[in-house]
């Protein structure tokens, strides 16, 4: 098992700053999420050489792996002029997969197209139905690129996304028929997946490669009004990424279960919510994955 820290509270330093300090905060992986100087939100990989050479180089001086790497492109968007350039875009970050040695690249079903543009279309083309066939046409295309250059793509749904439960994700996953793309479970967003958390684990049973760690309320509780959102019928979405203890989330159950399934795949520390406390945070968090990881599989 790799235990992995996503730096985004540490974005501020730069890449070769980044591996020294996930050595200082006791992780020997990477998980790096979407930043403005490497993999950027949406648009073209701000990669070239210098900068691959600078990161692999820092990557090896410091001993840490690089775990997973995130895109995030519009390949579930019904606008062909946008799902064109996602696919162009997730082609080169497959390039840059393949030169950084990192095997596990992980993304989200996707939210269609650019919200804006969705927004001002009336024209109805940002349904489900729209998204999802849009994401089939992206596993098209991807798969056999992944598959041929050895990549793994692990692919959760997102509170907001086409797909927020875990059953239907799992059963898209499973259709896809690939040994190259896997599932990924998102602590904080299990209140999403479904009620029952041990269950909605296990049905990832198989195909799970990649689980983030962070604590979250259940938005659902006290009569769904554990948060009050205006105006009323809103359709937002909410959760946290807190410490673990801070939020709802059984660690028992999620971790005693993990091991019931035989994962043995990314751990992530994942947690977004202490910016002004961010070494205190990962520090605390690389412990508490520990204790549970040695209390549960030894």
């Amino acid at each position: 098992m790799k235990i992995a820290l996503d730096p985004y509270m540490h974005r501020h330093l730069s890449l070769p700053d980044i591996c020294r300090h996930t050595k200082e905060l006791g992780y020997d992986y990477i998980e790096l999420s979407p930043r403005a100087d490497f993999l950027q939100w949406w648009t073209r990989p701000r990669v070239y050489p210098e900068r691959l050479h600078a990161f692999k180089k820092a990557l090896k001086d410091h001993d840490v792996g690089l775990a997973t790497l995130q895109p995030m492109y519009r390949w579930s968007s019904p606008y062909r002029d946008e799902w064109e350039m996602a696919m162009d875009n997730w082609k080169r970050t497959i390039e840059i997969a393949v030169e950084m040695d990192a095997p596990l690249l992980i993304s989200e079903f996707g939210r269609g197209g650019s919200p804006e543009r969705s927004a001002a279309d009336r024209s109805g083309t940002h349904t489900a139905e729209a998204c999802e066939n849009a994401f089939w046409r992206s596993m098209d295309v991807l798969v056999p690129i992944l598959e041929r250059e050895g990549l793994t793509l692990s692919v959760e749904p997102h509170p907001e996304d086409w797909v927020e439960q875990i059953d239907p994700a799992v059963n898209i996953i499973k259709t896809i028929n690939s040994s190259a793309v896997k599932c990924s479970y998102i602590a904080p967003h299990s209140f999403y997946y479904g009620d029952d958390l041990a269950q909605t684990i296990r049905v990832t049973q198989g195909v799970l490669a990649h689980a983030r760690v962070a604590d979250t309320f259940n938005h659902k509780g006290s009569s769904q009004l554990r948060y009050i959102v205006n105006p009323p019928g809103s359709t937002a979405r909410v959760h946290q990424h807190l410490d673990m203890g801070e939020g709802e989330i059984d660690w028992d159950v999620f971790f005693r279960t993990l091991h019931e399934i035989g994962f043995d795949g990314v751990l992530s520390s994942c947690v977004f919510a202490w910016e002004e406390r961010a070494d205190q945070s990962s520090r605390f968090m690389r412990q508490e994955m520990q204790r549970y990881v040695d209390k549960y599989w030894g």
